[in-house]
């Protein structure tokens, strides 16, 4: 079977053409130039209305969306935000940002927060980002009664989470502010661009203001004029804010969510099922509250060794897949080793050894079953080859 293009993104619908090229010929890029229905505005209804939330601020990036949550929390300064060892760089970035200190927690096997580390350091932090990464939630239950008990907020980094449920309740909505991603890799694709969602009126108003809701502008954001008029030039501006034609992109895309997130967990369960069949690969289960989203499949290696898992490695590739072993690709931007950045520098030892052999594999939600066989194929063939380069 021929390999299909596993980068590309689905095509955008056709519904986006139409208020592209109204934007285009009346150059109204800019979300506060309307009085009233801009694209962003309204993507923030919609999007706010989709998730069951009472407000929702459009932003440039996720990364944005995550910097201007922990600057809306009103943070002291140097304040300790505790961030799991597995995330993208991003998160430990916007915490540096913020003028916050990064606290490192331990990861385990199955890619979540390792609850008895999370709780020895939980004491000495002043807030949480839980990152949901590769669309793996940690437990939630017992991460919301640990901080509640101690009043410590809760940030979610949903960036790759977008139609996941934790007891049929959408991730995002659990912790105080929830943050999601529309960069070209994730379920809604507007190139760039991030939301936030929150149902606390002061720390969304704190996050207009400062996303750059210069002189009044924030009067054009429905239900918070009296909570952002307290904050009208208390606060710096950043300029983080989505511009019309981003917004009308992930607009366009709002109503393909639920066919994109079954069919991105068909695709999961087709090809973990091929994977986990093998002796040398485990495929970490969902958590029983858990009902996934995913649009990549990660796997673990065991009963290898390093030269073993490069070669492996390398000959998916050779073959036209790329699996990236997180602990194994250069400067790869989710070992936390490679946040030097950081000060002091934080060793996670259970982290660095899960992420010496946790794979992932990108498997975009359009993809067809015979594309998913085609790509497990060429999975099992290279580790079946370098297990038996090895045995010979």
């Amino acid at each position: 079977m021929p390999l299909p293009d596993m980068h590309s993104a689905e095509p955008i619908p056709d519904s986006a053409r139409i208020e592209i090229e109204r934007l285009l010929q009346s150059g109204d890029l800019f979300r506060y130039t309307a009085s009233s229905d801009a694209p962003v505005s309204l993507l923030e209804a919609e999007f706010a209305r989709m998730m069951g939330s009472t407000y929702a601020l459009a932003v440039s990036s996720c990364s944005a969306a995550l910097f201007l949550s922990l600057l809306s929390l009103d943070l002291p300064r140097n304040a300790k935000v505790m961030i799991p060892g597995f995330t993208f760089a991003a998160v430990p970035s916007a915490v540096v940002h913020a003028n916050c200190t990064p606290i490192l927690c331990e990861v385990g096997e199955n890619y979540r927060i390792d609850l008895a580390d999370f709780a020895a350091k939980l004491p000495s932090v002043d807030a949480v980002i839980i990152s949901h990464m590769r669309g793996h939630t940690s437990d939630m239950d017992a991460i919301m009664t640990l901080c509640n008990a101690k009043d410590i907020p809760v940030i979610e980094d949903a960036a790759h989470s977008l139609g996941t449920l934790w007891h049929d309740q959408k991730i995002g909505t659990i912790g105080q502010i929830g943050c999601f991603s529309f960069q070209s890799y994730k379920m809604i694709n507007a190139g760039e661009g991030g939301i936030l969602i929150t149902d606390d009126e002061n720390l969304v108003a704190r996050a207009i203001i400062m996303s750059g809701a210069y002189e009044h502008n924030w009067k054009k954001h429905p239900g918070v004029s009296q909570a952002c008029m307290q904050w009208q030039n208390k606060l710096p501006l950043y300029n983080l804010r989505m511009n019309n034609l981003s917004a009308a992109l992930a607009r366009s895309q709002l109503p393909e969510l639920p066919r994109r997130v079954a069919d991105g967990l068909r695709n999961h369960d087709l090809v973990a099922a091929r994977l986990g069949a093998s002796p040398y690969i485990v495929v970490p289960p969902a958590l029983a509250p858990e009902t996934r989203a995913p649009d990549s499949i990660q796997f673990n290696l065991i009963n290898l060794d390093e030269k073993t898992i490069k070669s492996f490695a390398d000959a998916c590739a050779a073959a036209g897949v790329k699996v990236q072993v997180f602990g194994l690709s250069t400067d790869n931007a989710r070992a936390f080793w490679n946040w030097e950045f950081i000060e002091p520098q934080q060793e996670l030892p259970k982290t660095r050894k899960m992420l010496m052999s946790a794979c992932d594999l990108r498997l975009p939600v359009q993809l067809k079953r015979d594309d998913l066989e085609a790509i497990a194929d060429v999975v099992l063939g290279a580790l079946n080859s370098v297990t038996k380069a090895v045995a010979a």
